[in-house]
C-alpha cells in the first residue's frame, strides 16, 4: 500500500470516529433533556394537583398558612432575641447534693434507725440529716472509744441539733466547740468555717471531748472540762443533763418505748475550755462566763 493511501485510510477512520462521538453526545444530551423535561413535568403535575386539592379544602389551606406563619415568626424571633436561660437553668447545680449532710434512714442498722427516728421526732428535725449524724456518731465513736449515744447526747444538750447555733461567747455548731480556741483542729478541714459543717463539727467536738476526758481522768469530770467548768465546784448540772440524755438514748437504742417530751431540754450556752491543765492565763479560758473569758475572746 502506498503511503498516500495509508494516510487517506487513517483520515477516514478519524473522521468516522469523530462523527460517531458527535452522534453519541448528541443522543445522550437529547435523552437527558427529555428526562429532565419529563421530571419537571411530573413535579409540576404534583404541585398543581396539590394546589388544586388544597384550593378545595379551606381547612387544610388555613392550617398550612398557620404553620407557615408560625415558622416564619419563630425564625424572626430567633434572630431578634437572644436565648435567655430560665431562672431554674441559671441556678441549677447538679452536684449540689454532694454538699448535703443527709443519709437514707433505711441504710442504718436497727439501733441507729431507732435513735435517728426518736431524735428526729424529739427535736423536730428531718430524719435524713439526723440519720447522717447518727451514723457518723457510731463511726467516730468506735474510732475514739466513746459511746455514740454520749456524742449524740452532747449535741442534743448543746445545740438541739442546730448546726448553726452560736453561744454568746462564740461556741459554734452542733457540739458548740470554741472555734477560736480550737482553730488548729479545723485546719485539717479547710479552716474555721468548717465549724458550720455538721460532720466536721462533730469530729472536732469528739476530739475535744476525748482530750477533756483524758485530762480530767473520768467521764463526768471530762464533761465539766468540756463545758468550761473544770476548775469550778459545779457545772450548773451540765454533766447530769448530758448523762441523762445519754441514758435515754441507750433505752431508745435497745428498743424501749421512750416517750417524746413536748419540749427539749434547755440548750446549754457554756462552752468547753482547752483540754489542758489550768494556769492563771488558761483559767480564764476555763470559765466562759467570766469577764476575763469574754475579754480574752474579744482580743
Amino acid at each position: 500500500m502506498a503511503f498516500s493511501q495509508w494516510i487517506s485510510c487513517v483520515r477516514g477512520i478519524g473522521r468516522g470516529a469523530v462523527s460517531s462521538m458527535t452522534v453519541f453526545v448528541r443522543d445522550v444530551g437529547c435523552g437527558m433533556l427529555e428526562v429532565s423535561h419529563n421530571t419537571l413535568a411530573l413535579f409540576g403535575l404534583v404541585v398543581v394537583s396539590a394546589l388544586l386539592f388544597g384550593a378545595g379544602r379551606a381547612d387544610l389551606r388555613e392550617e398550612v398558612e398557620t404553620l407557615a406563619f408560625n415558622w416564619l415568626e419563630s425564625r424572626h424571633e430567633a434572630r431578634e432575641e437572644p436565648v435567655v436561660p430560665t431562672l431554674a437553668e441559671q441556678l441549677s447545680e447538679p452536684d449540689a447534693v454532694a454538699r448535703a449532710t443527709a443519709s437514707d434512714p433505711k441504710d442504718l442498722n436497727r439501733q441507729q434507725a431507732l435513735v435517728a427516728q426518736w431524735l428526729a421526732r424529739r427535736y423536730h428535725v428531718a430524719p435524713e440529716p439526723v440519720s447522717r449524724l447518727v451514723k457518723e456518731a457510731w463511726d467516730v465513736g468506735a474510732r475514739a472509744g466513746l459511746d455514740p449515744t454520749l456524742i449524740l447526747a452532747i449535741m442534743a444538750v448543746e445545740s438541739s441539733f442546730n448546726p448553726f447555733a452560736q453561744s454568746a461567747v462564740g461556741a459554734q455548731g452542733l457540739m458548740q466547740v470554741m472555734t477560736k480556741v480550737h482553730d488548729d483542729k479545723y485546719e485539717a478541714y479547710g479552716g474555721n468555717h468548717a465549724a458550720f459543717d455538721p460532720v466536721t463539727n462533730l469530729r472536732v467536738g469528739v476530739q475535744v471531748l476525748k482530750e477533756c476526758i483524758r485530762r480530767a481522768g473520768s467521764l463526768e469530770a471530762g464533761l465539766r472540762y468540756y463545758v468550761g467548768a473544770g476548775n469550778q465546784s459545779e457545772d450548773s448540772g451540765y454533766a447530769g443533763r448530758v448523762l441523762s440524755e445519754q441514758s435515754t438514748l441507750r433505752l431508745v437504742a435497745s428498743g424501749k418505748n421512750v416517750p417524746i417530751r413536748s419540749t427539749p431540754p434547755v440548750t446549754n450556752q457554756a462552752v468547753q475550755a482547752p483540754a489542758e491543765p489550768a494556769t492563771p492565763a488558761k483559767d480564764a479560758e476555763a470559765h466562759p462566763t467570766t469577764p476575763e473569758r469574754v475579754a480574752l475572746l474579744q482580743r
